[in-house]
């Protein structure tokens, strides 16, 4: 599947419950801190990547999946294409692919007014 079609498909469940949100949350402050975390994101790919190439200390696994659970996970999709950095290494994968179907399914649950998370508790 086209890269940039995988892309939009994934951002578009998260993207509907956030602007759902907006009515109880601050837009404003919600944008602000989602481009925060993105350009912090992207700039840690980039600064990894780098020091990858030239051998220098790397950014540990874990702080990049801190980022991406943060909500840094679309900017850093769009690193590893663009900068082609951890996209071969199977562990990361697939700990950054959990990240992001978590993010799908409070998407969906969100959505559907917390019943998935509701039946679990008993609610």
């Amino acid at each position: 599947m086209n890269k940039r079609l995988s892309f939009l498909l994934l951002i578009v469940l998260p993207i509907v419950a956030l602007v759902k949100s907006f009515a109880s949350l601050d837009w404003k402050i919600s944008l602000g801190y989602l481009l925060v975390v993105s350009l912090i994101t992207y700039a840690a790919y980039w600064h990894d990547k780098r020091r990858a190439q030239t051998g220098g200390w790397r950014i540990p696994e874990n702080t990049l999946h801190l980022l991406e659970l943060l909500g840094g996970w679309p900017v850093a999709f769009l690193a590893q294409q663009v900068l082609h950095h951890k996209r071969a290494k199977q562990s990361y994968r697939i700990l950054y692919w959990l990240i992001v179907a978590a993010y799908q399914l409070v998407a969906i649950d969100y959505l559907l007014n917390w019943r998935m998370a509701g039946s679990v508790l008993g609610k």
